[in-house]
């Protein structure tokens, strides 16, 4: 009897803690059910992504309500709209401001407001018409909206980096470090050449610093010349200039003054002519007769041929 007594404590015991568990949650139930809600439609123009039904509601870390249901506006599917119910002893003000936060590590999301001034006027509506109040874009849902270009952006890179990093790439690469190498190594044997021309350099650029200050000196001779001789020489040669011009005016005039006599002298010397031919024939025959008289003396004196003796 006394296993049997054991099993019926247990069991008794069972029944009632469940009908206690049923009477408790009944009475939360009737609780809920029994307390009063207003009711608010949040708007959203970006994402509400880890935001569903039955989410909590919080003003200023207080838990205050819950989401009832999720839409997107057909006229504008970019824009969320959330209605949600909150305890009608809470007074929402038209500048009642609402954003998003995160509820847990699991990326779930709640409604938080905050803000709202006793001097703004207070929001009323029922479940069929509830007023509307624009959510504010928080640095966390602009870090959330944000996440996905990022991750595009990460993607995009790695994508980029596998391409660089591809086989011909590396080839490529690999042939670039090795020219370096080589023409590193090349620049460190011709040191002493590059410094012998470094230094080459700068004795060209010292001679062409003393060139350029020898220039200015010859320059500045060059001019002050220019200054002192040249004006002299300008001087005289307009003192010149000035006699040359006194003696053509003399010239000019004697030869208007002796014009007649110079063309009587012209003239004359035409008349000469024929004697100068006459002359010029005279000499000519006298020149050949100088030369008969030295070839043959005899006949040309006496007219007579020389007897040329016929040999033998």
């Amino acid at each position: 009897m006394e296993p049997r007594a054991h099993h019926f404590l247990i069991g008794m015991f069972t029944i009632i803690t469940a009908a206690s568990a049923l009477v408790f949650a009944l009475w939360l139930g009737k609780t809920s059910n029994e307390r009063e809600w207003a009711w608010y439609e949040v708007a959203f123009d970006y994402t509400v992504s880890g935001l569903s039904e039955g989410n909590p509601v919080l003003y200023n870390g207080v838990d205050v309500g819950d989401v009832v249901s999720l839409r997107l506006m057909r006229e504008n599917p970019g824009e969320v709209r959330v209605l949600v119910r909150v305890d009608e002893t809470i007074p929402m003000h038209e500048n009642t401001r609402a954003s998003l936060v995160l509820a847990n590590i699991t990326g779930s999301m709640s409604i938080e407001f905050s803000g709202g001034s006793q001097n703004s006027p207070l929001l009323m509506g029922s479940r069929e018409n509830p007023p509307i109040i624009h959510a504010q874009r928080s640095a966390l849902s602009g870090l959330l909206d944000n996440s996905q270009i990022l991750m595009d952006k990460a993607d995009q890179l790695l994508s980029n980096a596998n391409q660089l990093f591809s086989n011909d790439n590396i080839e490529q690469v690999s042939a670039i470090l090795s020219n370096t190498r080589e023409a590193s190594e090349t620049l460190v044997r011709k040191s002493a050449a590059l410094d012998e021309l470094f230094a080459n350099l700068n004795q060209a650029s010292a001679n062409a610093s003393q060139a350029a200050a020898q220039i200015a000196d010859v320059s500045g001779t060059a001019d002050a010349l220019l200054r002192n001789e040249g004006r002299s020489a300008l001087r005289s040669m307009d003192r010149a200039l000035g006699n040359f011009d006194a003696v053509m005016q003399r010239l000019d005039t004697l030869t208007s003054d002796n014009a007649g006599a110079l063309d009587a002298g012209l003239q004359g010397m035409g008349e000469l002519a024929p004697v100068l031919r006459q002359l010029h024939n005279t000499l000519n025959n006298l020149n050949r007769f100088t030369r008969r008289l030295d070839e043959n003396p005899a006949g040309t004196l006496w007219g007579v041929d020389t007897i040329k003796e016929l040999p033998q």
